[in-house]
């Protein structure tokens, strides 16, 4: 094929057959940040052709998982109907288009009628099989022997078509010829036309396979490049041949087939059963299933940030070549190039996704991470206002990975000790510790001055070096005496958030139980 100069034009191309895998999320990335970089557009067309597996509310949770995660869609199908020159991007709504092209290769002698039964299908497999044959397959040798328009006559052919027999309309594929393409991330791809066999291309039903409706839709809406993951990567040498066969090849995408989603070990793809067993979401966002009600995890449910989760997916089978990790969605598409795309598989490592999260945590301010707090304080019974709640948030994102884990982290700001750690009541409990504590207590009896963090710390320092007690070796035993534990996090900070008379009332409780 010529090198052509056109406009970038990339498509995400999801079936509505159920939730969206995370490699979907993956590759629809891929294609966006290609055509970001380049100046580029990006459409969604739903490939529905399979009415068997179609599965309701599908197409609008595709929807959603892309406006989630922050792919925005130039073109093709959106919540609000379609979008574009192009319209429809249903495959469904096009089934005209197919026949008509397919029609086209009939009347050009590159694809033919065929009538076989299921059962007869089968029956061809298993003789095939049992001849041991290289493939049982239906292909240039095999088609000789079935039902179908190179082997009857045009006129019981025609006959059989306006009496209604349900029939297809296979590929008429080579015998002998050499397919070639040259695949961005893979190199050349060779392939001899006897390993392709004739593939349907329209259905009984009249709907296109999707061999039939990618190439076409992919011609007619301009598409410049097919990124897509590795496992179409055997069909494209059908689909170069269906481009030459359509008088198309010279205008043909260039191919890029991503990587494979490994297991968390690295050992074979990426399942849900692989997810199920490791506790971790598959989905982008949380699917209930339509017909058996059952549910499954969604990361945004799981407390993902969708920038985290972007970042992640963005390293699974890429690397910008330098030491950088974290890169928003501008970064991303300035860095971004399909030639630096692995061939190899990329294991997902949920520990990793776990690490971003709690990067982009970090990044998101207080007031906006409050409510989860706030909620789930009320759930308990506290209360916890607005200012409370920021206070716990700036106290304690840079402990954990979610928004979730911020409250229950807070156990010890909202609740006083009932128990105390042993073993640091063994090591640090003693006169020293008993009396810093006493001298500490007496001291915000009579303080009137502002309780936050920095104004404690003072009254603190004051309060110990009056007493000749040295800070250093008492503090362990002085959050012992506050939260029942040894280790926690800015104990000035945790102080101000209990209040002044929740300080007192835990260090004379302290006092009298240790």
């Amino acid at each position: 094929m010529p090198d052509l100069v056109r406009d970038v034009r990339v498509r995400f191309a999801p079936s509505p057959t159920g939730p969206l895998h995370i490699g979907g999320v993956r590759t629809a990335l891929y294609n966006y940040l290609f055509a970001r970089k380049t100046g580029g557009k990006m459409l969604l067309r739903i490939e529905d052709t399979d009415q068997n597996r179609f599965v309701p509310g599908a197409e609008s949770y595709i929807i959603e998982a892309l406006n989630w995660v922050g792919i925005q869609i130039d073109e093709g199908q959106t919540a609000n109907g379609p979008l574009g020159p192009d319209a429809p991007y249903r495959q469904s709504e096009r089934r005209e288009i197919y026949q008509r092209e397919a029609l086209r290769l009939v009347e050009e002698g590159k694809a033919y009628y065929a009538f076989d039964t299921a059962d007869e299908l089968d029956a061809m497999r298993k003789r095939l099989e049992e001849a041991n044959a290289p493939a049982a397959q239906y292909n240039a040798i095999t088609r000789l022997q079935m039902r179908n328009a190179l082997t009857m006559p045009a006129a019981d052919v025609k006959a059989r078509i306006e009496g209604g027999e349900p029939h297809v309309i296979r590929l008429k594929t080579p015998r002998k010829e050499e397919v070639r393409l040259n695949d961005i991330v893979r190199g050349w791809v060779n392939v001899h036309s006897s390993a392709i066999d004739d593939k349907v291309l329209l259905k009984s039903d009249g709907l296109p396979t999707y061999h039939l409706a990618n190439v076409v839709d992919d011609h007619l809406m301009n598409i410049s490049h097919v990124i897509r993951g590795e496992e179409w990567l055997p069909s494209a040498p059908l689909h170069v041949l269906l481009y030459r066969y359509l008088g198309w090849e010279a205008t043909m995408p260039q191919f890029a087939h991503l990587p494979l989603l490994l297991k968390p070990e690295g050992n074979g793809k990426l399942s849900k059963r692989d997810a199920d067993l490791g506790g971790f979401p598959i989905f982008p966002l949380q699917w209930t299933d339509p017909f058996s009600g059952t549910v499954a995890r969604g990361f945004r449910e799981d407390g993902y940030l969708p920038e985290a989760l972007v970042n992640f997916l963005s390293l699974l089978g890429w690397n910008p070549g330098t030491e950088q990790e974290l890169f928003g969605m501008d970064e991303l598409i300035e860095a971004f190039d399909l030639e630096k795309i692995h061939k190899g598989g990329a294991r997902f490592d949920i520990e990793k996704a776990d690490w971003f999260n709690q990067q982009y945590l970090r990044q998101r301010p207080d007031a906006e991470l409050a409510p989860a707090v706030q909620t789930q304080a009320t759930a308990a019974g506290l209360d916890c206002p607005p200012e409370k709640a920021e206070a716990v948030v700036r106290l304690l994102k840079e402990r954990v990975s979610f928004a979730r884990d911020i409250f229950p982290e807070a156990h010890t700001i909202f609740y006083a000790p009932n128990t105390y750690d042993e073993a640091i009541r063994a090591a640090k409990w003693n006169d020293d510790a008993r009396k810093a504590v006493t001298v500490f207590r007496d001291a915000l009896l009579t303080y009137d001055g502002p309780f936050e963090a920095d104004a404690i710390k003072h009254l603190l320092a004051d309060t110990l070096t009056a007493a000749g007690i040295k800070q250093g070796k008492i503090m362990q035993a002085m959050r012992l005496a506050l939260t029942g534990s040894g280790v926690g996090p800015d104990l000035m900070l945790s102080m101000q958030i209990m209040g002044k008379e929740g300080v007192v009332a835990r260090l004379e409780n302290a006092l009298a139980k240790l």
